[in-house]
């Protein structure tokens, strides 16, 4: 359905757009936090996508998308429903077009990204209580004005945008034996996971889901897109109800394992990435550092590990 083609022709795309970022190994620490066994820790290499344009990897897929619309479609300008990263990454593209832009968040967002969409100057709504309401609300404003809707993650243009990442990845650190990725709707790790396996068929992937929105763990175990009746998470960035068969399809067929980890887990690896190397991230990002910390790759000989940062913040700090 997506091939190695797309991620390459969506890495051209957005380069001018995007950084290349980092790739810091977090191998050698001290532990002055005491939260883990120093002797248990694989090679640990960090893509750190907190350090992107607009704060995560959600402005790679956005701009890819964006740059896809032909011209009058984008003149009406871009609209789609976030829960604060996207939305973000959608205003990214926005301005950079030259277009309007309006997000929709649902009302679980924490404040501080309310707070650091509405300092963009556009128009944000929240409506709903999680992301799954918001999107219908932005869904139907999209056919009412003739916006560009922008889905967050079940869209093939979304999801090469954030592949691009494991292009970036295999070439900064090409020995990487396995690849951790927080799963939220299932963009990110549909792309990387995809992206990763077209590239070298060995490598394993591993995704990570909050205990309160195992959203594609479910979906999985079913064979089937399964809607959760309820989510309970901090991470609401990690928290929609329901994915969409184009990511549990691309997920099914290239993700070794998926670990659920607890919100007190990514509270405790936010605040070790803060306290040992000064990196700032918000609790979703701290989801793969989570599952390594914890045990849940599945495998007692992981070798070198990826782990994807997927977006800043403050969950580090006291």
């Amino acid at each position: 359905m997506i091939e190695l083609q797309d991620f390459r022709t969506a890495r051209k795309a957005i380069s001018d757009h995007m950084r290349l970022t980092p790739v810091f190994e977090a191998s050698n620490f001290g532990d002055t936090s005491g939260f883990v066994a120093r002797d248990r820790i694989p090679e640990i290499f960090l893509k750190l996508e907190n350090m992107q344009v607009s704060g995560s990897f959600k402005a790679r897929g956005a701009m890819n998308a964006a740059l896809a619309l032909e011209p009058e479609q984008r003149s009406a300008g871009l609209c789609t429903a976030s829960g604060g990263n996207h939305g973000l990454g959608v205003i990214n593209a926005a301005r950079t077009l030259g277009v309007p832009v309006k997000i929709f968040l649902p009302t679980n967002t924490p404040q501080p990204k309310v707070k650091k969409l509405r300092a963009q100057g556009v128009d944000v709504a929240l409506i709903g209580a999680v992301w799954d309401d918001a999107n219908r609300a932005a869904m139907g404003h999209a056919h009412e004005s003739g916006m560009a809707y922008i889905h967050p993650f079940a869209d093939p243009k979304v999801i090469a945008g954030q592949g691009t990442i494991a292009l970036e990845l295999l070439e900064q650190q090409p020995d990487l034996d396995t690849l951790v990725v927080a799963i939220g709707g299932g963009g990110l790790i549909a792309g990387v996971a995809t992206a990763a396996r077209l590239l070298r068929p060995s490598i394993r992937v591993i995704g990570v889901e909050p205990t309160g929105a195992a959203t594609l763990f479910e979906s999985l175990k079913a064979n089937e897109v399964a809607t959760l009746p309820s989510v309970n998470t901090a991470a609401t960035s990690l928290a929609p109800r329901q994915s969409s068969a184009l990511n549990v399809d691309l997920i099914g067929g290239n993700v070794d394992r998926i670990a659920l980890v607890s919100d007190e887990e990514m509270q405790k690896s936010a605040k070790w990435l803060w306290k040992e190397f000064g990196i700032s991230v918000e609790l979703s990002a701290a989801a793969g550092i989570a599952a390594v910390m914890n045990d849940r790759l599945g495998d007692p000989n992981p070798g070198r590990v990826g782990v994807i940062v997927c977006g800043t913040g403050m969950d580090g700090f006291e």
